[in-house]
C-alpha cells in the first residue's frame, strides 16, 4: 500500500490529482481512520490501471473497498484465481462478464 504522495510519483502526477482519480473510480482508494487513503501499488501496473474504471463502472461502484474486495476476493468461475490474477493473466473481458453479474 502506498499513500496518495508516492501514488503521485508512480503515476507521474500529482497528490491531488490522485485525490480526483478517487473520487471519479479511477483509482482504488482505502479510506483510513486518519486524513488520507492508501492505494495499492499494484493497480498502477498497465494491465490493472486500464482495468479498474471498467471494474468499477461494471460493478456499479467507486468504492475502494468494494473494488479491492471483488479483485482479490478467489472466484471459482475463474478456477480460484482473484479477478486481479486473471486480470493479469488477460482475462479481462472475463472479469468484467463477473462483475457485471454481480454489479446488477
Amino acid at each position: 500500500m502506498v499513500n496518495t504522495d508516492e501514488a503521485a510519483k508512480l503515476a507521474g502526477t500529482t497528490r491531488v490529482t490522485i485525490n480526483a482519480w478517487i473520487a471519479k473510480g479511477r483509482a482504488i482508494g482505502l479510506t483510513q481512520t486518519r486524513r488520507g487513503f492508501r492505494l495499492p501499488r499494484w493497480q498502477f501496473e498497465p494491465a490493472l490501471w486500464d482495468a479498474i474504471p471498467k471494474l468499477g463502472a461494471a460493478l456499479a461502484t467507486t468504492d475502494g473497498w468494494a473494488l479491492l474486495g471483488f479483485l482479490e476476493s478467489p472466484l471459482g468461475s475463474l478456477n480460484g484465481r482473484t479477478p486481479r490474477q486473471a486480470i493479469e493473466q488477460g482475462k479481462l473481458a472475463r472479469v468484467l462478464e463477473l462483475a457485471g453479474a454481480e454489479g446488477t
